[in-house]
Formats: structure tokens, sequence, C-alpha cells
């Protein structure tokens, strides 16, 4: 069984409404949640290792939430990841689902979509 609030999702989003929005859903949710304005801010954080799963937005300045997905991974970090976005695109959907993102999701998506990819990421 799932233990929610050992479960720390980190939602990574430049857009500060979308990213407190995500954290607040979490919350809601019963998970344990932190945000981060950029892929940048989340590296540079201690949280990387706690990370039960990530939401990432895609398109963000100076890294993409793509981008992020692929050095976490050159890190040796294999967490979970939900890609968002507000511009979707086939090539890429197709692409990131290929490379090992669990999620691939369009803004504006209701609840029940996140829970359900989060539960795919953590296994349930």
């Amino acid at each position: 069984m799932l233990d929610k609030p050992r479960c720390k999702i980190s939602a990574v989003d430049d857009d500060e409404s979308v990213r407190e929005a995500t954290g607040a859903r979490m919350k809601s949710l019963g998970f344990g949640a932190r945000t981060f304005s950029s892929a940048v801010e989340f590296l540079a954080s201690s949280d990387i290792e706690d990370t039960s799963c990530m939401v990432v937005d895609i398109n963000m300045p100076h890294m993409t939430g793509v981008e992020l997905h692929r050095r976490l991974i050159d890190l040796g970090y294999t967490i979970p990841t939900i890609l968002i976005t507000a511009y979707p695109d086939e090539e890429v959907r197709a692409r990131v689902l290929a490379d090992g993102v669990i999620c691939y999701l369009v803004k504006p998506f209701d609840d029940e979509d996140l829970l359900h990819c989060i539960r795919l990421a953590l296994g349930n």
C-alpha cells in the first residue's frame, strides 16, 4: 500500500500559478510536495534524493523539462517523471515517452489524470 505522506512529489514549473496549483493539488491528494521555479533550482536543491516523482513543465527558460529529465538520468537518478505542457507536440510526446517519461499531460489537466500518472509513476 502506498504511504502518501512519505512520497514526495516535486513540481517544477516557471509559471508561479501553475507551480503553486500543482503543489497544492499534490498536498490535497495526501502527498508531500515541494515546488521549484526552474530545473536549475531543483538540481541545486537537496530534494533530488527524496523525490519519489516529479511533475515538470516542458517549456522553461535555461533548461527544459525534457533536458532536466535527461540530466537526471545522466547523473544516475531514476526519478519517475510526468511532463506537462501547454504546447502539445506529438513528436516530442513520442520521444519523451520512449525515453522513460511516465506521462505527458496537456494543460489544463484534471486531478484524475494527474493522480493516474502519479500512481503509474509510483508503481500503484
